[in-house]
């Protein structure tokens, strides 16, 4: 179906998913709303059963993951780096910002004794290196990126469903990568985050990474891959990238904006445990009907059969 499709016939096809999907209750009530349906929809290109089959996923991993319910203090030690933060700032559409910072991440294969420092005559563990070192489980990371998307998602204006990510390449190696973490980081972005992903700018990434590039664009859809641009300080016609996105005034001086201030893990608190309470007042509602939990475990009419018989089992 193409974007010129009328809104009716979409409406329609929402209205099948719905239907499909069955009667959810409480948070994945409020989660099933017709924009969210739409997303997968989209995300499936308009075909219902692949739609279905996706969005009763996601409703499983929801029910069992309870994403709406992490809150800062379940995930503040991996936060500590910085090496993923939502930014104060929005671009020029008023979507939310995720800034990445790989070389703030250190894999747990690659995690060395805490370095011995010497000040004005006292030896004392570098604490830089101890916040680096907060990163020692796949889970733990999966678990942040998820509190991030959701933290954005309610930053979104009403008119707009997607966020912008930028990633800072400054001191990155290798040993800041995991293609597992990537790997399980493109399905749950994908499978349970679809049309999400506005921009994902990738800024002065070194040659090196270019093998890693290649070896994890294969992970994501082609829609979601035409997304990544690559950002070079010294490329004026890439820069015009950020300068068209972004009020450079607000932006880090590590993008190329004139904020040179340091990423604060105090400040951040405080405004994420703000958002918590956000978050809870967004997810706090009735549950008129209870979910049906064998219904998104088990194999939908959709599946057993082909989409013309699931139209007449929705409209009898």
């Amino acid at each position: 179906m193409s974007n010129s499709s009328p809104p009716e016939i979409e409406q329609a096809k929402i209205n099948e998913v719905r239907c499909l999907i069955g009667p959810q209750s409480g948070n994945l009530a409020v989660y099933c709303s017709d924009a969210s349906i739409s997303r997968y929809l989209r995300a499936r290109n308009w075909n219902v059963k692949k739609a279905v089959r996706m969005l009763k996923a996601t409703l499983k991993w929801r029910q069992d993951y309870k994403p709406e319910e992490i809150c800062w203090d379940d995930v503040a030690g991996e936060a500590e780096t910085g090496k993923i933060y939502k930014s104060n700032y929005k671009d020029r559409n008023g979507r939310p910002v995720l800034v990445m910072r790989p070389s703030c991440q250190v894999n747990s294969n690659a995690l060395k004794p805490p370095i011995l420092l010497l000040d004005d005559c006292n030896v004392h563990i570098s604490q830089s290196l101890m916040r680096s070192q907060n990163s020692k489980s796949i889970k733990g990371q999966i678990k942040y990126l998820v509190y991030c998307m959701e933290s954005a998602i309610l930053d979104l204006p009403p008119e707009q469903e997607q966020m912008i990510w930028l990633i800072d390449f400054q001191g990155f190696n290798l040993s800041h990568i995991s293609i597992k973490v990537t790997r399980e980081t493109a399905h749950v972005l994908q499978e349970h985050y679809p049309e999400r992903l506005g921009v994902a700018i990738l800024y002065d990434a070194p040659k090196i990474f270019q093998p890693f590039w290649m070896v994890a664009k294969p992970f994501l859809e082609p829609k979601t891959a035409n997304k990544v641009k690559f950002v070079c300080t010294d490329d004026h016609n890439t820069n015009k990238i950020m300068s068209e996105l972004f009020d450079m005034e607000m932006v880090e001086s590590a993008f190329g904006g004139k904020d040179d201030s340091d990423f604060s893990i105090t400040r951040y608190a405080e405004r994420m445990r703000e958002d918590d309470k956000r978050s809870l007042a967004y997810w706090k509602t009735p549950s008129p009907t209870t979910v049906n939990s064998e219904n998104l475990n088990s194999e939908t009419e959709l599946e057993k059969s082909d989409v013309q018989e699931d139209k007449k089992i929705c409209s009898s």
